[in-house]
């Protein structure tokens, strides 16, 4: 899967990027680094060293521990693609170190610890960019963007669809992902407050574990329905799913006084065969990297905006923070058997 050579840009990069993560998200990322006329990967940094050295070595980039990728002088900035339980740390020693930050999101799966993170970005001067990729692709941006200006009104309810292919991630992997709220929806609910325009203060959820019964014996669940709602009375609604048979179901609606914007699957090819009996097309393209490829190109094409100084990080960690914020709401919800506003579950949150 790693065997791929890039080649580097050949002329001298402003900007150098130690990349922290060789996985599936990290490869991503390389590629992007790379591509980009003004960065350069320098530095890989990953535990798992074969799988660091194959990395660094398609880019023509060198493997090292953090020490050195942090010390450096000439990083600008670091890209932090590892595994969720670092994430926090390598913020606050990126920062400490003078270097900007793109982070996968979450920041954290205990939230508590966000607001740790949060205090610590506070206090420093290199920019954080939190990588809710989603907000960048195309489709997305355009509803957004219409949305806002009132293309369709008042917005008074955003649909959030969001199904994994079956057999998309192992059990093993579900064990430490910190829950499907945490580590899936996490997306759905910065994806509804980006096209809501503004903040939820109710939380209803429902779930099931429907697709795997080891997903209900390790206490997570599979299929959910979240039901959210603002000030204003607009309303969101989140649906998720381990399992879509077809592909990855990636969809989302806003439905105004005037008018409705929306997106639609984006299938593998262009196929369609017409007849009588009804309309044949291609499935969906069947998972993240495939989907959402040119949301990834886009975001680093706006971190290195951030890092010339023509663009201020969006989305920020407070947005991480504000949707993790609403997935603690959606499990005390799911406890509780109620709707639970979100100032509630904030305060739940900031006891324990």
């Amino acid at each position: 899967m790693w065997s791929v050579r890039f080649d580097q840009n050949p002329y001298v990069s402003p900007f150098k990027i130690a990349l922290f993560g060789a996985g599936r998200i990290g490869h991503v990322h390389a590629r992007n680094i790379v591509d980009h006329p003004s960065t350069a990967l320098t530095y890989v940094v990953d535990p798992v060293e074969d799988r660091a050295v194959e990395l660094a070595a398609g880019a023509r980039a060198e493997c090292v521990g953090e020490e050195i990728a942090l010390g450096d002088a000439a990083i600008d900035a670091i890209v932090v693609a590892s595994l969720t339980s670092t994430h926090a740390a390598l913020i606050e020693n990126g920062l400490e170190a003078g270097k900007a930050v793109f982070c996968e999101k979450p920041l954290d799966l205990d939230i508590g610890r966000v607001r740790d993170v949060l205090a610590t970005i506070d206090r420093a001067a290199p920019p954080v960019f939190l990588a809710f990729n989603r907000r960048f692709d195309p489709a997305v941006a355009e509803v957004q963007r219409r949305a806002a200006s009132g293309a369709v009104g008042a917005i008074e309810l955003v649909t959030v669809t969001s199904k994994d292919p079956a057999g998309g991630l192992p059990v093993d992997y579900l064990r430490v992902s910190g829950g499907m709220f945490r580590d899936m929806t996490v997306h759905d609910f910065d994806m509804a407050r980006f096209l809501l325009g503004e903040e939820p203060v109710t939380v209803t959820a429902t779930a099931a574990a429907l697709v795997d019964p080891l997903i209900a014996e390790i206490g997570d669940i599979d299929t959910a329905c979240v039901t959210m709602q603002c000030a204003s009375g607009a309303i969101a609604v989140i649906t998720n799913s381990r399992r879509a048979s077809f592909g990855y179901d990636q969809r989302v609606e806003v439905h105004g006084s005037t008018g409705t914007l929306r997106t639609e699957n984006v299938a593998t090819n262009t196929f369609v065969h017409e007849r009588a009996s009804g309309v044949e097309r291609a499935t969906p393209k069947h998972f993240f990297t495939d989907r959402y490829a040119e949301s990834y190109v886009a975001e680093w094409w706006h971190f290195v905006d951030v890092l010339e100084g023509r663009a201020d990080p969006s989305p920020t960690a407070l947005d991480g923070y504000r949707a993790a914020l609403l997935a603690e709401a959606s499990y005390i919800s799911l406890r509780d058997g109620r709707c639970v506003t979100v100032a509630e579950a904030e305060a739940e949150v900031a006891r324990a």
